[in-house]
């Protein structure tokens, strides 16, 4: 595959840097990459679960984003149109799964009376803000419960919590209406308690943290993958 333009500088202006993406040029689609891989993959591992699920579906995902650039037009913004294109692969990994049989951890609702964790989150929040500042217990204990968080709230909360989307931006990326954000986000606060949310809003930066080796991994693969796939 040649690689238009990768030996020039990639710009950082907008509309330069779609030019250059629907010209294939590499480094552009490297920083395209780099700039949104968190978001993504948070994104697609709201879907599937897995966290090798949802790296497999976001380099999928961008291998499909590389080829449709030539005909990206704008009309949404570039950030939500490659969250719907994450959103599509994994739902499409989802229910190709569903119909070979295989059983989807975290498809039960949330379990509201699950005492038990309830009395350890309690048992968290009593502790000295010393203690507190040890947050990987409590990110763990959060991780899991947005796993358990009904499908269709799960994404929301995703993308409105842990990546301070705004309504009108998720509702683009889901495709549903500004006042069905409003309420499956209110409702996923709820499940999941606002008295721990108040307390572990500082730690939601580290839940699912997408650490350079993997940001690293996917990136490479991709590129490679580019690189070594023939021309036209």
């Amino acid at each position: 595959m040649e690689n238009p333009g990768t030996a020039d500088p990639v710009s950082t202006e907008p509309e330069a840097l779609i030019t250059q993406l629907a010209a294939g040029n590499l480094q552009a689609f490297e920083r395209l990459m780099r700039t949104h891989n968190r978001r993504l993959f948070r994104v697609a591992r709201s879907i599937l679960h897995v966290d090798s699920d949802a790296e497999d579906a976001l380099q999928e995902a961008y291998l499909r984003a590389f080829v449709a650039l030539k005909t990206y037009r704008g009309t949404a913004q570039l950030s939500t149109w490659l969250t719907r294109i994450v959103i599509n692969e994994a739902l499409g990994r989802k229910r190709r799964q569903r119909g070979a049989g295989q059983r989807l951890e975290g498809d039960t609702a949330f379990d509201m009376d699950n005492q038990a964790a309830f009395n350890a989150i309690e048992s968290l929040l009593s502790e000295t803000p010393e203690d507190l500042a040890m947050r990987g217990q409590l990110r763990q204990l959060l991780e899991t419960r947005i796993d358990h968080l009904p499908d269709d709230y799960r994404t929301v909360f995703v993308l409105r919590a842990l990546e301070e989307l705004s309504v009108e931006e998720t509702s683009l990326c889901l495709e549903i209406s500004p006042a069905s954000v409003k309420t499956r986000f209110f409702r996923a606060r709820q499940m999941l308690r606002l008295s721990l949310l108040r307390d572990v809003k500082a730690g939601l930066q580290d839940a699912f943290a997408f650490e350079g080796a993997r940001c690293d991994r996917i990136v490479h693969r991709v590129m490679q993958t580019l690189r070594d796939t023939p021309g036209p």
